[in-house]
């Protein structure tokens, strides 16, 4: 049984921001915990634009705090997010997120995120490490 506090997290190398400070995860279980997924909270600041793309993962979002717009950058399609909205990246979408209020979510990654690793714009996650 694991359990945590987003407390005991902050500060610590699950504690994760991006170098333009536009974003700040807390890496509540990681590939690490040996459960299949990553779980984070994470928080985008308001007013920022920020592209993501994951190519190596699932991820499920739950939008708890917050309102904004999220783009497919591959289609042009945009949706409104408010409390209470989720979206699943299932196809590896490269996406934009605009937060109109700083946006508070719960994010779910299969496989999971091994560590404080920040995708690049390819996607490109260093993923769990295969024996030689």
């Amino acid at each position: 049984m694991i359990v945590r506090t987003t407390e005991e997290i902050t500060g610590t190398d699950r504690d994760v921001t991006s170098a333009d400070g536009n974003w700040r995860s807390k890496r509540i279980v990681l590939g690490a915990d040996r459960v299949g997924f990553s779980f984070h909270e994470t928080t985008i600041r308001a007013g920022s634009v920020n592209e993501f793309h994951y190519a190596n993962h699932v991820e499920a979002v739950w939008l708890i705090e917050g309102d904004g717009i999220l783009t497919d950058l591959d289609n042009g399609v945009v949706h409104q997010l408010g409390p209470g909205s989720m979206y699943l990246l299932d196809g590896h979408e490269r996406h934009r997120v605009e937060p109109v209020t700083e946006m508070r979510m719960l994010c779910v990654f299969n496989p999971p995120v091994t560590g404080r690793e920040v995708h690049d714009e390819n996607g490109v996650y260093p993923l769990i490490e295969i024996p030689g």
